[in-house]
């Protein structure tokens, strides 16, 4: 069973929201996680700007999680810009990069610049 994560507006950064995804990410847990995201995006659609994806707390992610990133980046309005959080050096970094999530995300390796970017 997966828990589903818990989207958070930061306080003082008005149009934007911080998912921290969950420990593991791959096939049995994709799909829902995407859902999730999707729904909890849209029911800010009006105020999204930025959407931050914490992958700090990921041990396990496969190429199921680097669809999930590309997949909630496709489609999510072209007004919102994704953003993760991963450290290069763990496995999630890795994996996004090898997939080439890197090219097409920004990936931070610290949540709070990833938080406070200026939006493009």
């Amino acid at each position: 069973m997966t828990l589903l994560p818990t989207p958070r507006d930061p306080r003082g950064l008005p149009g934007r929201t911080l998912i921290t995804l969950p420990p593991e990410i791959d096939l049995g847990n994709a799909d829902d996680l995407l859902g999730h995201v999707l729904s909890a995006s849209h029911a800010r659609a009006g105020r999204l700007r930025v959407l931050v994806l914490d992958l700090t707390h990921t041990a396990f992610l496969d190429s199921q999680g680097a669809r999930l990133i590309h997949d909630i980046r496709r489609r999510l309005s072209s007004q919102t810009e994704v953003r993760v959080v991963a450290h290069p050096w763990e496995l999630p970094g890795r994996v996004l990069e090898l997939t080439g999530v890197r090219r097409d995300v920004p990936v931070y390796d610290d949540l709070m610049d990833a938080l406070t970017a200026r939006f493009p």
